[in-house]
């Protein structure tokens, strides 16, 4: 078994690593992979000081699985080079989300749709990933009709250089400025760019991403998306509309059930998601359940999870676990 992690330097490939050791994932030989600026630097793992090599000798090297987490551009250039070569990738970059012929994959909800022959497969956005992730056992009781999200997104969700500008201006020191505007004591209405219909190219995602991920054109979903001071994840407000009325009891029930999910929704106790909490964790932790009493059918709800984690690196390392449990690595068979 030989494991490529691309973009092992940066934030989420560093969680790559965490994640992948505490589920004992197992390999014989792991390459560690940057752009040429970081080739030759030492990244310690298991015990073991590795040495960062580059995207064209990883190639070469022809690796089982390439877990890509390195920019779009990136993973357009060379994942199909490291496909071409047998390697199966999972990328974290929206490069390949919505292209028809790849699959958008949470384990939870839609592993069983890959097969021997997926080389490319996409990993969703982080804040795609914890709602549909909630609500998937109510989609599969109630159905859901409509979709209307806002979130709390995380400065670790930009990269270390906004987490940098966050303590920066913390600190009042001048920086790199990441952000049109100052981050700390402030909200921004704003991830990623604007788009011809006033909405974000983030807010965009989790429209369509949801209804891949789901196999539903009809739901229709409308998010808006907020960045936050904040270190541990991202929160999201979801009020969903469904086919069906629903039983608040079987919902908690669904939820306490449901592979992946945690249930905390005590708030005579003061029990509720938050991302300070959710921080190093696996987990989409779910609360502040209750009916909206505005119209039929519709419930709202808070969801919470650690967007480095479950939000890329868990869920890469989940599908990766998934195709060699279900023997779909080619280059593994016997």
């Amino acid at each position: 078994m030989k494991l490529a992690v691309v973009g092992a330097t940066g934030l989420v490939g560093g969680e790559i690593l965490e994640v992948l050791d505490e589920h004992d994932f197992q390999f014989d030989e792991l390459l560690l992979v940057a752009s040429e600026r970081s080739v030759g630097k030492k990244i310690e793992f298991r015990g073991r000081e590795y040495t960062v090599i580059g995207l064209a000798e990883t190639v070469s090297k022809k690796p089982d699985i390439a877990i890509f987490s390195a920019g779009g551009g990136t993973s357009l250039e060379w994942a199909p080079k490291f496909a071409e070569a047998g390697t199966i990738v999972i990328d974290n970059s929206s490069a390949w989300r919505m292209n028809p012929k790849h699959k958008l994959i949470v384990p939870e909800i839609n592993a069983h749709e890959l097969t021997i022959d997926d080389r490319i497969i996409a990993n969703p956005n982080c804040s795609t990933i914890q709602m549909v992730v909630a609500l998937a056992p109510l989609h599969n009781k109630y159905r859901i009709k409509r979709i209307v999200v806002s979130t709390y997104q995380s400065v670790t969700g930009t990269g270390k250089a906004a987490v940098d500008q966050l303590n920066n201006e913390r600190a009042g020191i001048e920086g790199e400025k990441v952000y049109p505007h100052p981050i700390d004591m402030n909200a921004l209405p704003h991830i990623d760019v604007f788009l011809d219909n006033g909405y974000t190219k983030e807010e965009m995602k989790m429209v369509n991403e949801t209804k891949k991920i789901f196999s539903d054109d009809s739901i229709r979903v409308s998010a808006t998306t907020v960045r936050l001071p904040v270190m541990g994840g991202h929160s999201e407000s979801v009020n969903v509309e469904f086919e069906r009325d629903f039983d608040m009891d079987e919902v908690r029930e669904l939820l306490a059930n449901a592979p992946g999910v945690v249930l905390q929704d005590d708030p005579a106790n003061n029990v509720y998601p938050m991302p300070i909490y959710a921080h190093k964790k696996d987990d989409v932790f779910v609360g502040r359940l209750r009916r909206d009493d505005t119209q039929p059918n519709t419930l709202n709800m808070w969801v919470v999870a650690d967007n480095l984690r479950k939000g890329a690196a868990t869920n890469a390392v989940q599908i990766a676990e998934y195709m060699i449990e279900h023997n779909l690595v080619p280059t593994l068979q016997d």
